[in-house]
């Protein structure tokens, strides 16, 4: 199992739960890398769902079978993808197609369901009626607070702006508008002064 159990933190930081069943006629599960594995949970709770669901998924780059796992479900619909980024065109037209009801999982990485989560409250769906499950990758992503860069897959404290090259400390502070945590520079007043690294949750 690729499951984590995150710490308790401030009320800003998104909490997970499983995926469970829910009644519709359309189903949008949106998955990477391991986030798989909740999907494969969760059709097994209920393998009617898979009739009625559109699956988008992203592999990671070793992945494990998982795509072909899914195809062989025969859902509705499904489209691997290289990346989220890549399909975030294609989910905007699906979320703009749907109809009332839309029963709408998240699971893997934190990156991808607080991005598919921001597209979908968009959209008009309450965060509240969106399901989401960690699996996998504890990386966040990451807003620098000064510079408003983004860095992708940060898996230290302390770590380094990819954009300002500021030293950054990663907070538990979270926006759900752009789907990132926020960095803030951990030597401003003391420039150098830079705690060592250490993984997160360590």
């Amino acid at each position: 199992m690729s499951t984590f159990k995150f710490p308790p933190s401030i009320t800003s930081r998104p909490v997970y739960g499983t995926l469970e069943p829910r009644s519709g006629k359309h189903h949008l599960m949106i998955a990477d890398a391991e986030g798989a594995e909740a999907l494969f949970d969760l059709v097994e709770k209920d393998p009617d769902l898979i009739a009625h669901a559109h699956i988008m998924y992203f592999p990671a780059a070793d992945d494990t079978g998982y795509a072909e796992k899914l195809k062989a479900f025969s859902p509705s619909k499904l489209y691997v993808g290289p990346s989220y980024s890549a399909a975030v065109p294609r989910l905007r037209r699906i979320l703009q197609d749907a109809h009332m009801g839309l029963q709408v999982y998240l699971a893997g990485t934190e990156g991808l369901m607080g991005q598919a989560m921001s597209e979908a409250t968009n959209a008009g769906i309450p965060h509240t009626a969106i399901q989401t499950e960690h699996r996998g990758s504890v990386a966040r992503r990451m807003q620098c607070v000064h510079c408003k860069g983004i860095t992708e897959n940060v898996v230290t404290d302390p770590f380094t702006c990819s954009h300002c090259g500021l030293n950054l400390f990663v907070r538990d502070h979270y926006s759900r508008r752009i789907a990132a945590f926020q960095g803030v520079c951990v030597d401003a007043e003391d420039p150098g002064n830079v705690p060592p690294k250490r993984e997160l949750y360590s």
